[in-house]
Order: structure tokens, then sequence, then C-alpha cells
């Protein structure tokens, strides 16, 4: 076993927890691994386990501090933040887990678990593939519940042995549970999760960028003009997959073709050509990989395959896939990986969809698969491991990144996607992937493929594909000249947002921050928080909620609902000033997409994004918004290789001191190995959101001078003249206004609704009117009563809600319906009903008994299985919407 497995698969694991933190009892085991994290054993022989699990790795922690208190029998133990009690004595003759001798008590909330509890507040976690899904599916439990504790069974998880490899727990082995008690501390609860189960690795810096894949049976001629293409067009691109066609299929043999490891020499005459090629357009590729039918006689590699695992070469037989064997595994990377490797390949797309059984009981293949190929590619020390595959269960965010499947090309699809991802942080699975304007089947629309490009952009990973149909289009340029427009600004707005995804994966190393989190993780006492499932943090510094439906034909914009927390924000895009702590309803066109700055906010671009260059930028260009201090530290290194871990790599701190009328930003000089960085730097400060200042004058290094410096009303921006830094200087520049404050005032719903009317679907006269009477209307909005017969429900709608800042809006995906209401202003013209007729006829809703109830600041509504409902919202006499809801679903209304 020694010399089969090899050394690189060895790891350094650390299971054995320090003996201080060990409390022992009858037939029992309790290891207090912080003051949140408690493990509970039990096992009628006494064999508990210290063998790293697949799931937990690193038991060895210091031992917090903690009380053990024994007394008739009864065991307590009280950390500060939980206090268990274990009693077995008292009540069975035989000592035992059960709901009455073990509780813990989490110390912040007061809530006791009692062994066997159900978790019914659950927040979810993720899923394995998205096959076959048109909207939402069903999501796995996650770690992290509204009752403020989950139980992590690991009891029937493999061990690993001394070489590293896989095995079984002993037939008497008892249970192996950890108690997380963590309240509304989801953050803490998930840095314990990492802190036993490891951290999620850095990612390389290519894999940020755009990436090309499709299901396709390209030449390497027609890959390389593609490619080609993608550049003349100025969209550019870090990595190309090449999908299973790069390999035989039609094998003359009983092999179906989607298993292979031999090129189709047909299709890539040249194959080491070809991936040179790539690598010197700065492109990174993987290869296809279904591993499942084995190695058949077909294949290069087949000889030396079958006498590795003991098989006569001569016989012509299959080697059977049977990656819990040890020497099969060894000589599946050796042979089959190894030599493509060699040839130029930079990471394997594992595209496993066989099943969850193998020759080891218990293993699932996918898991084993991707820890195999995750440390494998990693095998020489120096490259940075990396894989792309789906999500194989607890512990694979140790193995980024994941490949969500194979959708339907459908709205409802897209919908779920921005609730998926973010709720996938609940078990640390941070870098999801998706088909980016989807997979197969579906209906092709421009509108749907540019929303799913915007969402790609603000989404971990952003990869086009699309499966083997002529009519699928995945090409910037396959649709019109508005879309490649609109597309090709989002396409490289994600290469210059790449220092700041860089440095967001980082910090997921560091303090396991998933860059893309459900609104909860930063505002769990928030109700709000957890119904806003279309939004999400984007890094520190954003919150994004991509538009996902459809423009409506009357007001010709599509439309999405925002919760923005307490304190102000500004729009990435436009600098618009929005206060928080409430809701907007969002109405934007084509080329718009809700993506929101925290005050202060500070987000390093690459300000000059080239075609196949991600490496550290020669021009930075940072996007800071007024209104709050902040400090920002942005993360380089080479990009690629493992060097990170022993100091090779650089930090630069970027700060905000704001005073108002004043402000400061600071570059520091970076601290570090500050040759990773471009000798001379050219840096420039774009101020999003400001009020344009008297001055603006530059501090570098000692030297003081005026810094000139334009005004772009359109987005309220002061774009300062850039400056040329080396990596020894600390630069500040300070900004001073004119006497108001440089932070834009709060004065965007004005023109909001000139720009919304615009777009509607209107008679001219009608529009210039309402125009012409905006402000009278935004004071008394039932004045647009005048204009009810020409508006359009939606467009009454959009008015309302904008002016009003009272809306309703319906969730139809990811559990529960729900309809939202809120009232930020709490206005007593904005009401509501709420109706339902069962088996006896129309009654009101219990909650809201009488007529036209005033909207509530906010309400998060859950319509009953099985009966009729129907929200009315209105301002005065002006029926805003109507929607109903038949056996739990919201629809509209006929």
């Amino acid at each position: 076993m020694t010399s089969t497995v090899p050394a690189h698969l060895q790891l350094p694991f650390d299971p054995l927890a320090d003996p201080q933190a060990v409390v022992r009892a009858a037939k029992a085991r309790f290891t207090v691994l912080t003051p949140r994290l408690i493990r509970l054993e039990h096992s009628e022989y006494e064999t508990f386990v210290d063998r790293p699990s697949q799931l937990v790795w690193y038991r060895r922690q210091p031992a917090p501090p903690f009380e053990v208190r024994e007394a008739n029998g009864r065991l307590e133990i009280v950390t500060d933040a939980l206090h268990l009690t274990y009693e077995p004595g008292f009540h069975h003759d035989t000592p035992t887990f059960t709901r009455d001798t073990l509780s813990v008590k989490v110390r912040d909330t007061g809530v006791v678990w009692r062994f066997g509890d159900s978790n019914d507040e659950n927040l979810h976690g993720t899923v394995r593939t998205l096959d076959m899904a048109s909207g939402a599916i069903e999501l796995e439990p996650g770690l992290l519940s509204r009752q403020g504790w989950t139980v992590v069974d690991d009891s029937h998880s493999l061990l690993f042995n001394e070489q590293g490899w896989l095995q079984p727990r002993t037939t008497n082995a008892g249970l192996d549970l950890y108690f997380l008690g963590y309240g509304q501390h989801y953050r803490r609860a998930l840095q314990d999760y990492f802190t036993i189960s490891g951290a999620t690795p850095l990612l390389p810096r290519w894999a940020l960028g755009n990436w090309w894949s499709r299901f396709w049976e390209y030449s390497q001629e027609e890959l390389t003009a593609l490619m080609r293409q993608f550049r003349q067009h100025d969209v550019p691109l870090s990595v190309c997959i090449v999908d299973m066609d790069w390999h035989i299929t039609d094998t003359g043999n009983e092999a179906s073709g989607w298993t292979g490891y031999t090129w189709n020499r047909e299709l890539f005459p040249e194959p080491e050509s070809f991936l040179q090629w790539l690598h010197e357009q700065g492109l990174k590729t993987a290869l296809n990989l279904h591993p499942a039918e084995g190695v058949h006689n077909h294949e290069a590699a087949y000889e030396a395959m079958a006498r590795a695992v003991g098989l006569d070469p001569q016989s012509g037989e299959p080697v059977p896939f049977d990656i819990a064997d040890p020497h099969f595994a060894r000589a599946y990377f050796e042979h089959l990986h190894h030599p493509l490797e060699a040839q130029g390949v930079d990471f394997w797309w594992i595209d496993w969809q066989q099943g969850e059984v193998s020759t080891l009981p218990g293993l699932d293949p996918l898991w084993w698969l991707n820890h195999l190929h995750f440390y494998d590619r990693a095998r020489d020390g120096e490259r940075r491991p990396f894989i792309f595959s789906r999500w194989g269960g607890l512990g694979n965010h140790r193995y980024p990144i994941g490949f969500s499947g194979d959708t339907y090309v459908t709205w409802e699809s897209l919908a779920f996607q921005p609730y998926q991802t973010a709720t996938a942080a609940n078990v640390g699975f941070g870098w999801w992937s998706h088909d980016i304007g989807g997979h197969m089947y579906g209906l092709e629309e421009p509108e749907l493929y540019a929303r799913w490009v915007q969402f790609g952009v603000f989404s971990p990973i952003m990869r086009l594909h699309s499966t083997k149909n002529p009519y699928h289009e995945r090409r910037p340029w396959g649709y019109d000249a508005e879309i490649l427009r609109i597309t090709r600004q989002a396409l490289r707005l994600r290469h210059a947002l790449i220092p700041y995804l860089y440095t967001m994966s980082w910090r997921n190393e560091q303090k396991g921050l998933c860059p893309v989190r459900p609104m909860y993780h930063d505002y769990p006492q928030h109700e709000a928080a957890y119904a806003c499932r279309q939004q999400y943090t984007f890094g520190s510094e954003l919150i994004a909620a991509p538009y996902v439906s459809p423009a409506d034909p009357d007001t010709r914009l599509s439309r999405q609902v925002v919760w923005l927390p307490p304190g102000d924000w500004y729009g990435f895009f436009d600098g618009r000033r929005s206060a928080g702590d409430g809701w907007q309803a969002l109405h934007g066109a084509l080329e718009e997409i809700p993506v929101f700055a925290r005050a202060g906010a500070i987000v390093p671009l690459d300000g000059a994004v080239k075609w196949g260059d991600v490496g550290n930028p020669r021009r930075l260009d940072v996007l800071v918004f007024p209104g709050a201090d902040n400090e920002f530290e942005l993360y380089e290194d080479d990009g690629e290789t493992q060097a990170y871990h022993d100091g090779a790599y650089a930090v630069t701190t970027l700060r905000l001191a704001w005073q108002g009328q004043r402000a400061v930003m600071t570059v520091e000089a970076p601290r570090g190995d500050v040759s990773l960085l471009p000798e001379h730097r050219m840096v420039r400060f774009l101020l999003r959101g400001w009020q344009q200042p008297a001055e603006v004058r530059l501090l570098l290094n000692g030297d003081s001078r005026p810094l000139p410096f334009s005004y772009d009303r359109a987005t309220h921006t002061v774009i300062l003249e850039a400056v040329t830094v080396r990596p020894q200087h600390h630069l500040q520049v300070e900004v001073v206004s004119a006497g108001a404050e440089l932070a834009l005032p709060v004065a965007w719903q004005l023109p909001a609704l000139k720009k919304m009317i615009g777009a509607f679907r209107l008679e001219t006269g009608v529009k210039a009117a309402i125009a012409q009477r905006l402000e009278a209307i935004c004071a008394e909005p039932g004045l647009l009563a005048d204009y009810a017969v020409a508006l359009a429900r939606s467009q009454l709608r959009a008015l309302l809600e904008t002016i009003c800042s009272a809306g309703a809006h319906r969730l139809q995906h990811a559990g529960d319906p729900l309809l939202l209401l809120w009232n930020n202003e709490d206005r007593p013209g904005a009401r509501f009903r709420l109706a339902e007729i069962d088996e006896h006829g129309w009654l009101p809703h219990e909650r809201y008994r009488s007529r036209g109830e005033r909207v509530p600041r906010f309400a998060a509504l859950s319509p009953q299985p099985h009966a009729q409902r129907q929200v009315w919202l209105q301002y005065e006499e002006l029926l805003a919407l109507t929607w109903t809801t038949e056996d739990g679903e919201w629809s509209p209304a006929s």
C-alpha cells in the first residue's frame, strides 16, 4: 500500500484532538473544538475514532476555555456559547444518547437542542447537479439554520488510513456527531466548520476571467478560428474548454464513446501545437472526462493500463473503472492523465454522472475523484491545484470549482440560479460555475441570453456553455449588434473585476468568506434578509440583484425587487444614492444590471483589460464610493503557483478617510514581495456617486500638487488623472468640496421616473403630460388617477411603487412561495387587501380582515396550499396590481 499511494496524496492531516479538549463519560466522548462546536461520540464498545474522516481533518485545535461539572451521574460542559448536559445513568441502564439523556443549550438564544430533534428551519445548502432542471429544485440541508444550531452526522463517512487512502469504519462504530450552536452568528459557524474541515484554497487567477465551453464537435481549426473571433470582437477570455469530442467517440467496440483518453486525430491532428497555441494566446484549457466506462482496447494507453492492473492486454478485455482501488487509481493518473498534462492540459473537467456506488462500500466515486484529481494536479509542489467538477457533498469546498450541470434554457432556470449560488455558501461551497445561457431545450431569446451573461459577470465563475444543438447560440456576436454591445460590455467588466475577485478568493481562504453569500450572513437580525432570495453580497463591497425576468411588454423594462440594508447605498454603474433599511422595485433597460455599493466601498479594477492577459494590472482603476471610512486590502501574487504559501505575495492597502466635505484616499506602499508587481503602475481614482469637487490635490512621497480631474454627470463620477507609482511609493489624494457634502444627495426619483416613462409603451402626449406634473404627482400620488385610463396596470404599478416606496412582489421559487409587501415610508395611502377562497367560499384573510389594510413596513406572506388567494395593492383608489394564487403558487390574475 505504501508504494501504491503516491506521496502527494498522503496529506498532512492533524486529526487527534488536544487531550485538554476531551471529556470522557460512560460510553461517550465529548471534544470541545471551539466555544460553539462540540464533537459528540457514543460507542457501546468505547472504540472512538481518531483518524481523519472524509469531512473532518483538523481536530487538533487549541482547547478553548470551558468548565466541566459532574455530580450524581450528570455531566455538564459549559463554554462561552454552549451548555451541554449528559445524564446517561438517570434514565437508562445502558448509557446511550437519547432525547432524555443528551441536550445542548445555545446560551445566546436560550434554545435547547435535544438529541434527535429535527432542524425544521434549515436555510439549505446546495445540490449535486442542476441536470434537467427548469427552475427551482430541492436543495440539500446546509450548515445554517434559523433555529441557531446544526448537527452534522459524520458517523458513516469513511476514514483515511496512514497512507492517505480511504477505508471503512469498524462494524461496531457508534455515533460521531458535530454540534454547532451559533444562534445568529452564521459567519462564525462557517469559520468553525472550516477550522476542522479545511479552508477553500486560493483559486488560480485565470479562473476568474471569462470561459468558453460548448458540447460540440469542434476541429482544431474551428476552435482556433473561434478564439480569434473572440479576439476580433474584443471579448476577452481566459479559459477555453474542449468538451468530450476531443477524444475518440466512434470506438469500434462495445464502449459508448462517452469515456475516452485518446485524441481524435481527425479533429485534432496536432494536439500539442493546438494546446501551445492556446497558451500563447493567454488561455488555459481543460479536457472533459467521463471516466465511468474504464479503458477499452481502442485507447492508446490500453496496454499500459491493462498491465498495471494485472490484466492480459492480449485479451482485449476492458479495464474496469475502479477509482477505489489504489492500484487502478495510480495507473489512472500516470498512464491516462499525466501524459496529456505534459502536452499542455491545465486542468480536468470531471463530468461524472454515473451513480454514487463504488467497490468500497460507502464511497461515492464523485467525492473521491474530486479529492484525487485535485491533489494529483499539485503533485509537483508548485502548480496550484484546481478542478472543475460536480458537488460531491460536504467537504467539497476544498476542491473548487463546481459545475452545476445541464439546465434548461428558460427564464425559470435563470431566476433560480442567484438563490442556488448564494445558498451554497451555507456549506462553504463558494465557486459554482453555471452554464451561462442555459444548457439545452427551451427557447433561445436574445434578452434571456443577455440577462444570463449579466448574472454570469456577477457570479463566482463566468462560463458560456450549451449543448450540441446548432440552434443554441452562446457567441456574443451571434444575435445582433445591440446584444453584442451589451454582452461585450459585461464580459469586459468581468475581466476588469479580476483584481477585486482575486482578493475575494484570498479572503475566502483566509477568513472563510465566500465571494457570493445570502444577505442574512451579514444581516441575520433583519427578517428581510431571509426573504430577498434573488440578491446576494458580491464580495465585501457590493450587492448584486441581476434581472432574471423578461421585460414587461407595456413598461418595456425588466423588474427586480431589492432589499438594501441599513446605511447608504450607491448604484455601482450610475452612482445613484439610496437610503437603506428598505425595499426598492427597480425597472431597468436591457443594458442595466442592479448592483449596489455600500457607502465607502472601494473596488479595485483592471484599468486596461487586454485579451489573454489576466495578470496583476499595470493600470489600476480604483472605484471609490462616498459616505464612510473604509479600507480594502488588495491581494496579488504570481497567480498560479503555491509559492504564496511561502510568502510570495503582496498586499496593498487602499483607504478612504471620509469627512463629508473633505475626503482622503490613500494607496499605501505594498507590503510583501513587491517583485511580483509591475515596476511602474498607473493608478487612477474613479469617485462614483460624488458631487463635483472644488479641488483635488495629490500627495506623492512628500510632493504635493493639484491633480486634474473631469466630471461625468451621467454616472456622477469624478475621474482623476492617472498617477504613475512604483511599489515603494505612498500615494494620497485629497478631495475638497465647495461647501456642500461631497456625497450625492438622495434625489434619484425624478430622473428615474422620467427615464421610466420614456421607456413605456404609451402615447407620447400622455408621457409628456405625466412628466410635466411629476413633482406634484410625487407629492400626491393620487394625481395619477387623471391618467389611469391610459396607463397599463404594470405602468401604474411601476410609477406608484417608485413614488411611494411601497409595493408587493411575488417569489415563486426556492422553497415556499412568498408574497413580499413593503411600505418604507409607512404611507397610510398605500393599502392592500388579501382574500382567499376554499370549499366554504370567499373568506377574508385572518390577519388582514378589515377593508383595505395599510401595507406594512415589511411582511413576507406564504400562501397556504390548496387555496386560492388574491391580493390587491392600491394607492387611494388606484389599483396597482392584482395577483391570484392557486395550490400555493402565485401567478398573474387574468
